[in-house]
């Protein structure tokens, strides 16, 4: 009886652990351990790899008299998902000495079937990147996750289908293995893959708004939380959904960031995102869901929106609970999430849009039809949205009636001229702000700390006795204070301005709440 070991990786939101996995042989009763802290999917991996061996060839585990121990290390580590399935069916044979092969600077993850085939498993992009920063050299992943694997550089990727063909190109030798049978490296993934996602409604759907349009275009340049408030029915959902099409592309360091996170969640649907994520979740979610957590700390809906957007519709009649928890996201870019069982750090930097109507029925202060709420509807429902909430969300855009007649058919042409000239107003002011911020950790104006607006922003005598004033006037809190500063400095770049100017810091004293919450 023998001793093997070799290498694995658990993916994590992080990047990667590496996995050491053991296989000790002794004579005895039958018996298979696997120890190392595993989960439910872990330990179930003793069936799916007896199983898988037999049917590749070669003598069952369980036809061998003997004790099996399968170790993952390290032991303090908490082992999750079925990913282990084929280094551990590797290590056993290598330990039985039916297959020998080098084993440093490689790495194995894979699901087995019953048969010895290899099913696709999460995070392998993650897998990927930890290896590449661990020293290895080879990868070995199933063959339908190899494409997003191969977004990671420096590395050389193997698509498996089976754990006869992972053997046969280990050792070609063996058992009449012929070199044709060696896989071939799978080709580096371009990051222009395209991004299959559902298509959102068109910005040019939209017709009037151009108050909203606005505060949508200056929340894109800055990167601003913004809420969309307004009677039912006049297109705060469908300005919402139109928002990624402002955004520019994900840089390669993003996209791969936001395509790591998407992947280790089960939420990867293609390749490689490139475009912002927008996340929508009902309503009805619960605060795990959107936040993050379980016994075993999971991410939730803010962290799927990394780098891109969180869509609450409806956004008061979201769990007070929820609401309250979105503070830490909007402040630092991240939820921290402890359970008895473990603590994440999950990345949750992304610009909130929150739509919602002033009042249950959605009529309060409309001029053309009555609000039907008695008072005290009316204040349980604003006091949902408490002021360090309000503090967060830099525009505040009433969405008011449109004019029947701009609705009728025909009555806008669809040349695509408006979107263009958006988009490249959002990208000339992203472009003034990475010219700023060059050298800092600060990458949108949105995300200045105090000590960064001392550092990047000057204003002059006149603009700061404005700002004062109406400070003083409005009653701010200090986080809005320099929340205007900040969406002032927006205004400017998109305006190519070099300093804030006294028009700027008006526009941006017009999106604090008022007649809402007042």
């Amino acid at each position: 009886m023998a001793f093997a070991k070799l290498y694995s990786i658990q993916p994590t939101l992080s990047g990667g652990h590496r996995i050491t996995i053991e296989a000790d042989l002794t004579k005895g009763i039958h018996a298979f351990t696997i120890v190392g802290l595993p989960d439910k999917a872990v330990e179930e991996s003793r069936d799916r790899v007896s199983a898988a061996i037999k049917n590749s060839g070669y003598k069952s585990p369980k036809q061998r008299n003997q004790k099996i121990t399968v170790a993952l290390a390290p032991a303090s580590l908490k082992k999750e998902g079925p990913s282990f399935d084929l280094p551990i069916a590797l290590c056993y044979l290598l330990a039985t000495e039916d297959c020998r092969f080098a084993t440093e600077n490689r790495s194995f993850a894979g699901e087995l079937a019953l048969n010895g085939d290899v099913r696709a498993i999460r995070g392998a992009l993650a897998i990927a990147s930890a290896a590449k920063n661990l020293g290895m050299t080879e990868v070995f992943v199933p063959k339908e996750n190899a494409r997003e694997a191969a977004l990671v550089s420096g590395i050389t990727v193997y698509p498996v289908t089976s754990l006869k063909q992972v053997i046969a190109h280990l050792t070609p030798d063996l058992k009449g293995g012929a070199a044709h049978e060696r896989i071939t490296p799978q080709e580096a993934t371009p990051l222009d893959t395209p991004l299959s996602r559902i298509v959102h409604r068109s910005w040019s759907d939209i017709r009037g708004q151009e108050g909203a349009k606005r505060g949508l275009m200056i929340a894109a340049a800055g990167g601003h939380n913004i809420a969309l408030w307004g009677p039912p029915g006049t297109g705060k959902t469908m300005l919402a959904k139109a928002f990624t099409e402002l955004l520019p592309p994900l840089s390669e360091k993003e996209a791969l960031e936001v395509t790591a996170i998407h992947s280790v969640a089960g939420a990867l649907t293609s390749e490689i995102i490139v475009t912002s994520p927008m996340r929508a979740p009902h309503h009805t979610s619960s605060y795990v869901s959107i936040i993050g957590g379980g016994a075993i700390p999971k991410p939730g809906e803010v962290t799927l929106a990394h780098r891109g957007v969180l869509f609450l519709d409806e956004f008061p009649e979201f769990d007070k609970r929820v609401i309250e928890s979105l503070r830490q996201p909007l402040e630092e870019g991240y939820v921290h999430v402890s359970r008895a069982k473990g603590s994440e750090h999950f990345p949750a930097e992304f610009i909130l849009i929150a739509a919602m109507n002033p009042c249950p029925c959605g009529y309060w202060g409309d001029t053309k039809k009555p609000c039907v709420c008695v008072p005290g509807a009316i204040q349980r429902y604003q006091r949902k949205i408490s002021g360090p909430i309000i503090d967060r969300i830099d525009l505040w855009i009433e969405v008011p009636r449109i004019a029947h007649d701009t609705l009728a058919p025909g009555k806008r042409k669809n040349d695509n001229k408006e979107i263009e000239q958006l988009q490249s107003d959002i990208a000339r002011a992203r472009a003034h702000q990475a010219k700023r911020f060059a050298g800092s950790t600060v990458t949108q104006n949105a995300k200045m700390s105090v000590h960064a607006i001392d550092q990047f922003i000057k204003l002059d005598e006149s603009v700061i006795t404005l700002l004062n004033e109406s400070a003083k006037r409005l009653d701010l809190s200090p986080r809005a204070y320099h929340r205007i500063i900040k969406l002032a400095r927006t205004i400017a770049d998109i305006d190519e301005s070099r300093h804030i100017k006294e028009a700027h810091i008006l526009e941006a004293l017009q999106y604090r709440p008022k007649r809402l919450f007042a």
